[in-house]
C-alpha cells in the first residue's frame, strides 16, 4: 500500500516516522451534531467531521482551516451496504470520476468485523473489540497499524464514552486512518 507503507522519505504532512497520537472527540467542532474532532498530542485540531444532514449519504473529513481532505459514501447494497473513501484531489467535479482510496463492507470471514480494501486491493480489517468503540486496523499480517480505545486521564479514569485515543503506527497516513474511523462511527450510528 503506497500511502500507507511508503519506502521512501517522508515529505506528506499525514505522515511521521514515530507512532502518533491523537484524541478524538465525537462531537461537531461547530454545530451541536454528529461529527468528530480530532487534536494531535499538542492540542491542536488537526481533523474535523461536521454532518449537517443525517440522512446524507455523503461526509466529507477536513482539516482544520476546512479543506476537503477525503469524502466518504455510503451505497447501500443489499442489506448492510459498503462505504467509500475518496481522496480528494481538487480536480475531479464528481466521487464517480475516480477510484476510490478505500472501501469498507462488513467481513465475510470475520463475524461482526470490517473488511477493508485500498486503492491496491490490498486488505486490511477492522476488528472491534467491545459493543462500545473500541477496535483496531490490521494487516492482512495481523499487525496493527492503528487502535482506537477510550481516552482515560492520568489517573485511570475513563474520559466519558465520546472521548478517544487513536494511536497510529509510524510510516502510516493518518488521515486515511481517520477515514475509517470516521467510516466505523458512521456505522455505529455515532458520526
Amino acid at each position: 500500500m503506497a500511502r500507507v507503507f511508503p519506502q521512501a522519505a517522508i515529505s506528506s504532512p499525514y505522515m511521521s516516522t514515530e507512532r502518533e497520537t491523537f484524541t478524538v472527540w465525537m462531537k461537531s467542532l461547530v454545530y451541536q451534531n454528529n461529527g468528530l474532532t480530532v487534536y494531535n498530542s499538542s492540542g491542536e485540531i488537526t481533523y474535523r467531521v461536521e454532518t449537517y444532514d443525517k440522512s446524507s449519504n455523503e461526509v466529507h473529513i477536513m482539516d482544520l482551516h476546512g479543506n476537503i481532505l477525503f469524502t466518504i459514501r455510503k451505497k447501500k447494497l443489499w442489506l448492510f451496504g459498503s462505504w467509500y473513501v475518496y481522496r480528494e484531489c481538487g480536480s475531479y467535479t464528481s466521487t464517480e470520476e475516480v477510484k476510490p482510496s478505500a472501501r469498507i463492507k462488513r467481513s465475510s470471514i470475520r463475524d461482526g468485523d470490517w473488511e477493508v480494501r485500498d486503492e491496491t486491493n490490498e486488505v486490511f480489517w477492522i476488528l472491534r473489540f467491545d459493543p462500545k468503540f473500541a477496535f483496531q486496523i490490521i494487516d492482512i499480517n495481523g499487525d496493527i497499524i492503528a487502535q482506537v480505545k477510550p481516552k482515560q486521564s492520568s489517573n485511570g479514569i475513563t474520559l466519558g464514552e465520546d472521548v478517544l485515543t487513536l494511536e497510529v503506527k509510524p510510516r502510516v497516513d493518518h488521515s486515511l486512518v481517520v477515514a475509517l474511523v470516521t467510516v466505523y462511527g458512521l456505522i455505529k450510528g455515532v458520526v
